[in-house]
C-alpha cells in the first residue's frame, strides 16, 4: 500500500517521484518495465553521448516500436524508439534542450487550459534548470536558471562544419541566434544539451539518484503495468508483472500515469478507460467510456538532405577519421572531449517556411556526417553531411489502438503524417530552403555532390515523391491523452482522468498541440507542474 503510484519512470515520472517523495509522510511507489540502467555497460552507455548511436537500436534499453503501415509514405513503418530504463527517453536522445515558443503554451492557456501559459510555466523551466552558462546579462537571467536538478550545458564537442553551417545562415540573412530558450528561438546556432562534464545528465540521473535513498520512495525496475484497479469509479491499485508473477499494489491518494504518449493510452484502454468500440474489439468490460483515449496523436515528420563532402572534414570512413576515432576513448576517458562526446545533432536552426509567419515553423538539426534510417544505414566511404528538417506544427493527427488485450503486445501506431495537405505543402517548402542553405558559398569548399534528395529531383511533384520515400519521425510523439475540455480530451488542465477519480496522466500525451521543439524539456515541466497540482489536493 502506497500513497502514490507512478506508472513509469521515464523524463515525467523520475520528477514526479522526487517532488511527491520530498514529503517523509508521503509513500510513493515508481513503477519502471524497463531495466534500472545500473549495470555498468548499460551506465557507460548511456552516460556517454555518443552511445546514442548504440541506444537507438538497443534490443534491452530501447523499446522499439514501429507504426502501422503509414499511407501517406508509401505504406511505409516508422521506427519509434522510446527508452526502456529508468530516466526513459531522457536515457536514449539525443540531449538537445528545447522549450518551444511563448505562443505554444499560450495556445494551451487559450483553449481553456488554465496554468498553462508560458508565463505560468517558464518559472518551472527556471527552477528546474542549472544553467552553466554564464548568465551575464539581465535578459539572460530572466529565461535561466541555476542550481536547479537538470543540468544544461554547451557541447563539449563541436565539430568545425556546424560553423560553416552556422555561417550558411547568416549568408542568407538569418541571425546567429545564441540561445534558442532565450527571448527568441529564430536564427542558426549550436545546441545546448542536458549534459555536466560531456556526459548525459538524463531525467534519471538529475531528478532519481539524488533521492534513491529516501525511505518513502519504493522503485521497481522490469515491472511491467497490466491493469488499473478501478473501484467505484476511482483507481485504487495497480497489476503489473514481474519475474513472471502477477503482483497487486494499492494507492491510498493517487495512481499517475507517466508512461507516455504509447503506453499511458495503452494501459488505460487494457483497464476498461477508452473508446467503447476499440475496448469491445477486445472483448475488455468497458469501466469509463473516454472517446478521446488514444486518438490525437501527433509526431514531428523529419526528412534530411545528404551531400557528399569533398574534404575529410567531420565524421566519416576515411584513414584520417579512423585515426582520430582510435584517440576517441583516450579523449574521453581523460578529459570528457573529442568523438565521444558528441551528441551528433550538434547545431541547428528555426526558421519560417514563409516570411509572412509570425514565427518559425521549421527545425532544422545539422549532422557532419552521413546519415539515413535512424543511423542504419551503411555510409558511403569518405565523408559527408545532412541536414535534417521537421515541420513544427503539423496539423495531421493520428491515433493509437490495441493490437490485443495483452499488455506485453505493442499497441498500434497510426500517425497518419500527411494527412492534412498543407503539411506536404510545409515540408516541400522546408526541403528547398535546406538546400539554399547547403548551396551558400560558406559550403563551396565542402560541397561535392548531392546524395539526397539528387540533382534530378527538381520539381515539387518530385520533392513530394522523395519526401514520401523518405521521411521518418523524429521521435517526438505527444497528444494521445488530450489535456483539454472538449468531448475529445482526456485529461482536464489539473491531469485528472475524467470520469475516473484518484487517477491522472503525467507525460508528453496530455499535450493538446506539439510545441515547436524537441518535446524532452517540456515532458519535465509537465511533470513538475503535476506536483503542485497533486500536491495542492493532497
Amino acid at each position: 500500500m502506497f500513497d502514490y503510484i507512478i506508472v513509469g519512470g521515464g523524463s515525467a515520472g523520475c520528477v514526479l517521484a522526487n517532488r511527491l517523495s520530498a514529503n517523509p509522510s508521503n509513500s510513493v511507489c515508481l513503477l519502471e518495465a524497463g531495466v534500472s540502467g545500473k549495470e555498468k555497460r548499460h551506465k557507460a552507455l548511456i552516460r556517454t553521448p555518443l552511445g546514442l548511436g548504440l541506444l537507438m537500436w538497443h534490443p534491452t534499453l530501447n523499446w522499439g516500436f514501429h507504426s502501422e503501415p503509414e499511407p501517406q509514405l508509401n505504406n511505409r513503418t516508422l521506427y519509434s524508439p522510446r527508452g526502456k530504463v529508468l530516466g526513459g527517453s531522457s536515457a536514449i536522445n539525443a540531449m538537445v534542450y528545447i522549450r518551444g515558443q511563448k505562443e505554444d503554451y499560450d495556445l494551451w492557456a487559450a483553449e481553456g487550459n488554465r496554468g498553462w501559459a508560458w508565463d505560468d510555466l517558464l518559472p518551472l523551466f527556471k527552477s528546474q534548470e542549472n544553467q552553466l552558462r554564464d548568465l551575464n546579462k539581465p535578459q539572460d537571467k530572466a529565461f535561466h536558471g541555476t542550481g536547479g536538478p537538470l543540468c544544461v550545458d554547451d557541447l563539449k564537442q563541436v565539430d568545425a562544419l556546424n560553423h560553416t553551417f552556422i555561417k550558411a545562415g547568416q549568408e542568407l540573412g538569418y541571425p546567429h541566434n545564441a540561445d534558442f530558450n532565450g527571448k527568441s528561438q529564430e536564427g542558426f546556432s549550436v545546441y545546448q544539451v542536458t549534459q555536466l562534464n560531456g556526459e548525459r545528465w538524463s531525467s534519471a540521473r538529475a531528478f532519481l539518484e539524488p533521492v534513491r535513498h529516501r525511505k518513502n520512495l519504493t522503485v521497481l525496475t522490469e515491472a511491467h503495468a497490466t491493469k488499473l484497479l478501478v473501484e467505484n469509479q476511482k483507481a485504487v491499485g495497480l497489476e503489473y508483472l514481474k519475474d513472471n508473477a502477477r503482483i497487486t499494489i494499492h494507492a491510498k491518494k493517487e495512481v499517475v500515469l507517466c508512461g507516455g504518449t504509447f503506453a499511458s493510452p495503452q494501459l488505460l484502454m487494457l483497464s476498461g478507460i477508452g473508446p467503447k468500440a476499440e475496448l469491445n474489439k477486445h472483448c475488455i468490460p468497458v469501466v469509463h467510456e473516454l472517446e478521446g483515449v488514444g486518438k490525437n496523436l501527433q509526431d514531428h515528420l523529419d526528412i534530411i538532405l545528404r551531400q557528399k563532402n569533398s574534404q575529410h572534414t567531420g565524421y566519416g570512413l576515411s584513414p584520417r577519421f579512423a585515426l582520430s576515432a582510435l584517440k576517441a576513448p583516450f579523449q574521453y576517458l581523460k578529459n570528457r572531449s573529442g568523438f565521444f562526446a558528441s551528441n551528433a545533432a550538434e547545431s541547428g536552426a528555426f526558421i519560417k517556411s514563409d516570411d509572412s509567419l509570425a514565427r518559425p515553423d521549421i527545425q532544422l538539426h545539422f549532422t557532419p556526417t552521413y546519415l539515413k534510417k535512424h543511423g542504419k544505414s551503411k555510409p558511403p566511404l569518405g565523408h559527408a553531411y545532412s541536414l535534417h528538417l521537421c515541420n513544427l506544427r503539423p496539423q495531421s493527427r493520428g491515433e493509437l489502438v490495441l493490437r490485443s488485450a495483452n499488455a506485453k503486445d505493442a499497441p498500434k501506431i497510426h500517425y497518419r503524417f500527411l494527412d492534412a495537405s498543407e503539411d506536404m505543402a510545409v515540408m516541400i517548402k522546408a526541403v528547398k530552403l535546406g538546400r539554399k542553405i547547403l548551396a551558400t558559398q560558406a559550403f563551396a569548399p565542402f560541397r561535392k555532390k548531392e546524395l539526397a534528395p539528387g540533382e534530378q529531383v527538381q520539381s515539387d511533384d518530385d520533392i513530394a515523391t522523395f519526401i514520401r520515400k523518405e521521411a521518418e519521425s523524429i521521435y517526438h510523439p505527444v497528444g494521445s491523452c488530450k489535456m483539454g475540455n472538449d468531448p475529445m480530451a482526456v485529461v482536464d488542465d489539473q491531469l485528472r482522468v475524467y470520469g475516473v477519480k484518484g487517477l491522472r496522466v503525467v507525460d508528453a500525451s496530455i499535450m493538446p498541440s506539439l510545441i515547436s521543439g524537441n518535446t524532452n524539456a517540456t515532458c519535465m515541466v509537465i511533470a513538475e507542474k503535476a506536483s503542485q497540482l497533486i500536491l495542492a489536493d493532497s
